[in-house]
């Protein structure tokens, strides 16, 4: 039996690695080992990243509908209460959106929420 080695699997395992490094600055896309320690470290940096995301939309949106309530003569966390007790069940994406495009729908939005308050 033919001895194997494992060249052609190390090449190709290399190649996979400073494929994903192309583009890094010097070194860090030439050589494998700085590279697959580049790849490694922004790996981290965007599963990192796609956690930060969703908190930095979140924020956005609650910005939103925070100023649109005070447009409105409201604060934020009674808004939201009152949409509770009202039965209203928007998620805060939808929310902001509304805020921008409708101002009269969501104008309708804070005096329901007023009105479950009572």
């Amino acid at each position: 039996m033919a001895r194997v080695k494992g060249a052609m699997m190390t090449r190709k395992r290399r190649n996979k690695t400073l494929k994903l490094a192309k583009g890094y600055y010097g070194s860090k896309s030439r050589l494998f080992k700085t590279a697959k320690q580049a790849v490694m470290k922004s790996g981290q940096y965007a599963y990192i990243g796609r956690k930060q995301k969703k908190r930095d939309f979140r924020r956005l949106w609650i910005t939103r509908i925070s100023a649109a309530c005070k447009m409105n003569g409201m604060n934020y966390s009674t808004f939201i209460n009152g949409l509770k007790k009202a039965g209203i069940d928007l998620n805060r994406k939808m929310l902001s959106e509304i805020a921008i495009a409708d101002p009269a729908a969501f104008t309708a939005l804070t005096e329901q929420a007023k009105a479950a308050l009572k």
